[in-house]
């Protein structure tokens, strides 16, 4: 089945993807935001900046127009950092053909709104793509999907059918889909276990071991489900792909951008420093900040999300967040 895809962000996992949908025959066009870089990588075959050291499909378009790539394109695959998805959706959606199914890869929490992003799409697109609206999570490494290495992830959607389409448009030998119709739940995983990979790099950093790390990614996985559930979301959810799977991806991949920026903080370094020549976006810190806010909101403990933001936010010490953390009051699991 070959499928028109216009994929619509242009760094490591957007790249990646647009390689595999090529790579199934798909007529597949990748949208860039930088004109230059679209320009170069269009020229080189390669995308230097975020995905280097693999040749794109011959056949995949590159562009920076957002009206040549979306135009009569039945299949949107929107892979653009977390806070741009408002602004870019707004700019692509009168172009978007009748019945067009969008599709976000993208992991996160709208700062200003607290909104999930299915939330964001439904309110920036009309009410017609409403239920075609799907969402791709779970573990899965741009460059090791990039590399062909077998991936297994979740494809959460409103309309069951509309999942078993997309469910077959992404499925290959190397990249497993399986279906969810727990949207919000597989919102909340992926978005949360960022802010959790943040507390694992700081661990890291800070030279501790591995029954250190089990405790944070089970009562990790405890507040992800917490708040999950708080908002709609089904518990079994957590358990898999969405949930378990990357949280373990994220929290001990040494891939992950926000396991790596809490590996130097644990060591000492500012975050300002480290945020200042960052090339890619660590979701994990925007995350924190909209995670401890829904946590009031809907009245859920989340104490591990609490010592994140204070890392983060309020400049505390690492070793004061594990004493706060590990003296709490005692109580049962």
């Amino acid at each position: 089945m070959n499928t028109k895809i216009a994929v619509i962000g242009a760094g490591a996992w957007g790249t990646a993807l647009a390689m595999l949908l090529a790579d199934k025959g798909h007529d597949v066009t990748l949208w860039m935001y930088e004109k230059d870089l679209a320009e170069e990588t269009s020229k080189t075959r390669e995308n230097r900046v975020y995905l280097p050291g693999f040749a794109l499909p011959a056949s995949l378009k590159i562009t920076s127009s957002l009206e040549s790539a979306v135009s009569g394109t039945p299949v949107i695959l929107s892979v653009v950092p977390s806070h741009t998805v408002r602004a870019v959706t707004k700019q692509y959606a009168p172009f978007l053909a009748k019945d067009a199914i969008i599709i976000s890869a993208s992991k996160g929490i709208e700062i200003e709104t607290l909104m999930p992003l299915s939330e964001v799409f439904k309110d920036t697109l009309p009410a017609a793509f409403h239920e075609n609206l799907c969402f791709l999570s779970g573990p899965s490494f741009a460059k090791e999907v990039a590399q062909m290495m077998p991936t297994a992830v979740a494809l959460a959607a409103y309309d069951p059918s509309i999942a078993k389409t997309v469910q077959a448009i992404f499925s290959s030998p190397y990249f497993r889909v399986y279906t969810n119709d727990d949207v919000i739940g597989v919102e909340v995983a992926g978005s949360l276990k960022n802010v959790v990979a943040i507390a694992a790099g700081v661990l890291e950093g800070m030279g501790y071991g591995y029954n250190t790390m089990a405790a944070l990614l089970t009562r990790g996985l405890a507040e992800m489900a917490r708040l999950g559930m708080a908002m709609g979301g089904n518990l079994q959810t957590f358990s898999g792909l969405a949930g378990m799977g990357d949280l373990v991806l994220t929290c001990t991949g040494g891939l992950s951008r926000n396991r790596t920026l809490g590996t130097r903080l644990g060591k000492g370094e500012k975050l300002d420093d480290i945020l200042k020549n960052a090339k890619t976006v660590a979701e994990g810190v925007k995350t924190a900040k909209a995670a401890r806010a829904l946590a009031n909101k809907f009245e859920v403990d989340m104490p591990i999300v609490e010592e994140v933001y204070q890392l983060l936010y309020e400049g505390k010490d690492p070793k004061a967040a594990v004493k706060d953390l590990m003296s709490r009051e005692l109580k049962g699991e």
